[in-house]
């Protein structure tokens, strides 16, 4: 079986010179129009009459979710991002909470639902949501028909389908299956070495108020602090509603990528299953690429800094910014990419794949 080789690419625009600091919104608008202004606008035109369906495969914390919404961002609601792990856990909230939701979902899967275990036994493992009883492949389509029809026609980002190689079959026929019958399909698959999991993990904080997730290490806000009591630099949310909320670690986090290793193999699998599927078209993102390489693919502002805090002489926390080097899963020396110039990529490619 063929393995899916991620193509190195370039992001640079000639006669585009201008920096641009990507974590500001306002500046990623900028950057987008400066690098893909005639791509965007076809892709636009595009999206008023028609839609496509794109697959989003790549291994866990590869950024599957950001990259689908900075493409609402930029294209607002002609796309929708569709996590299926999400609805699961949304319809599961919401049976629990709300009978006639309960109902109306019974009477819609004994009308829709189609499989080998039965609409009760299925019913009964969504409400209990144990491990040992996993929700049919069957039944998580019928979730996710429900969940599109009420959408509308929208261009789709699915995150999280096909999860297993079990899945891989229905992805051929799932445009079929949930009635979008002319649309394009297309999988993008996402390129990402462990060793860039393993410290988006280590170092990420979230805030408790509005669940936005940042980077110690890699994805700074604009104001931190630091704790005197437990010696250690911490980051304030930037959302004006939390009111200088403290960014916390997740329990577990320090661990890495130690306790879904087998989830990660499980993903890369998945992705080379895909890779050699027929009928499909497939665009390939690399998140890395070597340090020998980058200053004739991309700009110096593209790359993933790693952030250093001190403290200066008035107690005050200091941040500087330096490149950060990692290896790839074949050893070499690279950079990691921030999320913006990956959706360039995306959005030239989808170009081309869709005959624009």
């Amino acid at each position: 079986m063929e393995k899916a080789e991620f193509p190195l690419f370039s992001t640079k625009v000639k006669g585009v010179n201008q920096k641009f600091n990507l974590i500001d919104a306002e500046e990623r608008k900028r950057y987008f129009e400066a690098k893909a202004s005639n791509e965007i606008k076809k892709l636009k035109g595009f999206f008023k009459n028609n839609t496509f369906i794109v697959y989003l495969l790549g291994k866990k914390n590869s950024g599957k979710g950001t990259y689908a919404k900075m493409m609402q961002d930029i294209f607002g609601d002609s796309i929708v991002h569709v996590s299926i792990g999400d609805l699961v856990r949304k319809v599961h909230k919401e049976v629990l909470e709300n009978d006639k939701e309960k109902e109306e979902l019974f009477q819609y899967l004994k009308k829709n639902y189609r499989g080998y275990m039965s609409v009760d036994d299925a019913f009964q493992a969504l409400l209990s949501r144990d491990t040992k009883t996993l929700l049919p492949d069957e039944f998580i389509l019928s979730l996710v028909k429900r969940e599109i029809g009420k959408l509308g026609r929208k261009t789709l980002f699915i995150d999280g389908f096909p999860r297993n190689l079990d899945q891989i079959s229905y992805s051929l026929f799932f445009r079929d299956l949930i009635n979008y019958r002319e649309d394009p399909d297309i999988f993008v698959m996402i390129d990402l070495p462990k060793t860039v999991i393993d410290e988006r993990i280590k170092h990420r904080l979230v805030c408790p108020a509005c669940n936005t997730s940042r980077n110690l290490k890699l994805l700074s806000t604009k104001k931190m602090g630091f704790d005197e009591e437990k010696k250690e630099f911490y980051l304030i949310c930037d959302n004006e509603n939390c009111k200088g909320k403290r960014m916390e670690k997740k329990e577990g986090d320090e661990l890495g990528i130690e306790p879904i290793k087998q989830r990660l193999e499980t993903d890369e699998k998945l992705i080379t299953e895909a890779f050699n599927l027929y009928g499909i078209p497939k665009i390939l993102l690399r998140n890395t690429i070597p340090t020998s390489k980058a200053e004739t693919l991309v700009d110096d502002y593209e790359i993933t800094p790693e952030y250093v805090y001190s403290l200066n002489e008035k107690n005050e926390v200091e941040v500087k910014e330096k490149p950060w080097i990692v290896k790839d899963d074949e050893g070499v020396d690279s950079y990691s990419l921030l999320a913006p110039p990956i959706i360039i990529v995306l959005i030239k490619k989808l170009v081309q794949v869709l005959g624009l």
